[in-house]
């Protein structure tokens, strides 16, 4: 009995043993367990993350990809101006002030050349320009020259000469050779390549003509080929119609028609386009606008067959037109028939040329530009 419990109480004790030895192992695996745990958190953010490379078909990660945008059309414009300054033995000179000038004062720009001598200009509306170079014991120097549209011009080597004296002399591009290079170009402009098309200007910031210029312009119009062609073609006209009646037919009549038709041309020309514009100092040019709602570039035009922008860059009545209209119809009734000088007459033409006025004005700003070839380009903007 004493034996059986004996052997019974050593088995309660190896069975408590082993529970005891069961429940330390546990936790000692439960220990083990829990720093495992705690421990990976530590380890993974001490270990380097790699990335697999993106795919040559996705952007990379944080990126947007971006579709590639067109220019705008002012931005297709732009150009740029580059060159380098040297001395006269072709050693850089560096720190020369760089002075860009163009038709409108706000455009001025200024650079200065680097360690290497160069200089840059960016992001310029086509058009004429002048540079010019000044440095510390050198004599200035100017270049002009036309910026093409989207061109990345190109100065040869400036070479500064030493200066003569202590003396330094500016030289830059006055207005009126600014205008006389824009004058240049509105010389070339044809409507399909023939009808001369020389009162408009495609620059919103063109500089005032010179009166010499103006007159230039109307004895550049007055004598062009196609005019004489025109005119011959209205004398035709009225030779059939049998306007001015008191001309009579025949060789004779129309000989009087072509000649009466050449001087409305010539005076309404001079007397419109240079005489008074002169006096008055206006600038007898339509300005192309270009920009803007349809609406607003519509009005903009008729608007023009009464107003004008004056060489002070103001608008305002165009009193050249206006009164260059009623000068040139008074003048008519010097050589036309008896029957058809009539003061009611000289008011009622004048009115018409008002309305023809607008409806040309209408064309330029919509349809005439289109079919002008190789028109200068400039941005543009609102005059």
């Amino acid at each position: 009995m004493n034996s059986g419990k004996a052997g019974s109480g050593k088995k309660s004790l190896g069975q408590t043993a082993c529970k005891v030895i069961s429940v330390r192992a546990t936790l000692i695996l439960l220990a083990a367990g829990v720093c495992l745990v705690c421990t990976l958190p530590t380890l993974a953010q001490s270990q380097p993350q790699t990335q697999p490379p993106p795919s040559p078909s996705q952007p990379p990660s944080g990126a947007h990809a971006a579709a590639p945008q067109e220019p705008s059309p002012v931005e297709s414009l732009a150009g740029t101006i580059s060159g380098t300054v040297v001395d006269q033995m072709g050693a850089v000179v560096s720190g020369a002030v760089v002075k860009l000038a163009r038709g409108n004062p706000s455009l001025t720009a200024e650079a200065t050349s680097d360690s290497d001598g160069q200089f840059f200009f960016a992001n310029l509306a086509p058009g004429p320009f002048q540079l010019t170079i000044t440095a510390p014991g050198f004599a200035s120097q100017s270049v002009t020259g036309t910026l093409n549209p989207g061109e990345d011009h190109t100065i040869p080597l400036l070479a500064l000469a030493v200066a003569a004296s202590a003396s330094e002399v500016r030289v830059s591009m006055t207005p009126v050779e600014m205008a006389e290079a824009e004058i240049k170009d509105e010389e070339k402009q044809r409507v399909l390549g023939v009808i001369p098309n020389f009162y408009v200007t495609y620059n919103p910031s063109a500089v005032p003509l010179h009166p010499r210029q103006k007159f230039e312009l109307a004895w550049k119009l007055t004598i062009d080929p196609v005019n004489f062609g025109v005119t011959a073609a209205i004398a035709g006209i009225q030779q059939a119609a049998n306007s001015f009646s008191g001309y009579g037919q025949g060789a004779q009549g129309y000989g009087k028609r072509l000649g009466a038709a050449y001087a409305d041309s010539v005076t309404s020309t001079f007397i419109g386009g240079a005489v008074l514009p002169s006096l008055f100092k206006q600038d007898p040019r339509f300005f192309y606008k270009g920009s803007g709602s349809r609406r607003a570039r519509f009005f903009y035009a008729i608007a023009n067959s009464v107003i004008c922008k004056g060489d002070n860059g103001h608008w305002q009545a165009s009193y050249s037109a206006l009164l260059g209209s009623l000068a040139a119809g008074g003048i008519s009734n010097l050589y036309y028939p008896e029957s058809d000088r009539d003061m009611t007459v000289t008011f009622e033409n004048t009115l018409i040329g008002i309305g023809a006025t607008a409806a040309n004005n209408v064309l330029q700003e919509f349809v005439i530009r289109k079919l002008t070839h190789n028109p200068p380009k400039y941005a543009t903007a609102t005059p």
